[in-house]
């Protein structure tokens, strides 16, 4: 990859930050804070949570096997999608490329922030060569987008494709690993050291069962996560989002029971799936939903709805036409869904 500050925007390598009262306050333990400006009633959330997250990052370290020092994090992934694009690109110049079908905040981000997002189609199988990702790009194009499993497609990405992403890309190279938890394939957090342009995004709303609390994690090297810290807003992640996630890490053992759970349920509706009339194709899942191709794919979303059961109607999305995304839940849930399609009549 290029110097890590011949890709960082000048202005933000210029950047002077914000500089709260929770970062100055370093040494003994206080019991007596009047810095901050804060209201002395009504403890403990009259406090500024830690900027920083020490607590919590010491805790998913050793989980997902890296460093402190390695972990950003922010307000769901969201937020790490949208630094990078602050840290790298600038507005109305650079570029990004990303495949495509794919998880649409990417191109979300690239809008608001005023930067060309350039597609490049899967195959038929849902997969890329790292040849056409490398061919849509110029001396303009400063990130490149992965999701892994893939959304809304399920499966995961060639392993060695993005590995050669990553040797010959001069950019930084940002691999979604938001429902790896569900994978049998390696993450590439092993990765972090061998290669200083990866960035990979986890979450907490999938696996862990906590999308209400929007806690999503970047892992990189120290100086790609420094820059993130540098323009992050001060308290970015509340005390009641740390508190929850620390409650829920000390519950690792039960997460993990949860996907094994998750997983045979996949197993099991996909089977039952196939059984159904109309069902016309079900494709290879690594996440916790599947993708089907449907005989109609917006009369079968709006039946479902009638029945009080909402999927997701992925019928306008390229390569996706009449299909459905389906979400693995509880066996009630399964069996429900099941039983609405069975009485369906086209």
């Amino acid at each position: 990859m290029k110097d890590l500050q011949e890709l960082v925007r000048p202005n933000i390598l210029a950047l002077k930050p914000y500089s709260s009262a929770r970062d100055e306050y370093k040494g003994i333990e206080a019991s007596v804070f009047l810095d901050a400006n804060e209201n002395p009633y009504n403890n403990p959330n009259n406090r500024y949570p830690d900027p920083l997250q020490n607590e919590l990052k010491a805790l998913i370290a050793p989980i997902k096997g890296v460093r402190e020092e390695q972990i950003f994090l922010g307000n769901g992934s969201d937020e790490g999608i949208d630094l990078v694009y602050r840290i790298f690109c600038r507005p109305g110049t650079d570029n990004v490329v990303a495949i495509d079908p794919t998880y649409g905040m990417y191109q979300v981000c690239a809008d608001i922030n005023d930067v060309e997002y350039r597609k490049v189609k899967l195959d038929e199988h849902f997969q890329f060569r790292a040849a056409d990702l490398l061919a849509a790009a110029d001396e303009q194009t400063k990130l490149m987008f992965l999701c892994s499993p893939n959304n809304p497609t399920g499966n995961d990405l060639s392993h060695e494709e993005i590995l050669t992403l990553l040797r010959q890309f001069q950019g930084i190279v940002i691999v979604d690993e938001a429902y790896a938890d569900f994978s049998e394939a390696p993450s590439f957090l092993s990765r972090l050291d061998e290669f200083p342009n990866l960035i990979v995004l986890q979450t907490f709303s999938k696996a862990w069962g906590c999308a209400a609390i929007r806690l999503g994690m970047a892992f990189a090297s120290p100086e790609i996560i420094g820059l993130m810290n540098k323009i992050k807003y001060p308290y970015n992640v509340n005390r009641l989002t740390q508190q929850e996630a620390i409650h829920m890490l000390y519950k690792h053992p039960q997460v993990l029971q949860w996907i094994k759970s998750l997983q045979e349920e996949r197993t099991r509706m996909m089977e039952e799936f196939r059984k159904l009339p109309c069902c016309q194709t079900i494709f290879p899942t690594d996440a916790n939903f599947f993708l089907t191709r449907v005989t109609d794919a917006n009369a079968i979303y709006n039946y479902l709805v009638h029945q009080g059961i909402i999927v997701r109607n992925r019928t306008h999305v390229s390569l996706c036409h009449d299909c459905l995304r389906i979400t693995i839940g509880t066996r009630p849930e399964n069996n429900a869904l099941l039983e609405a399609l069975r009485e369906y009549k086209a």
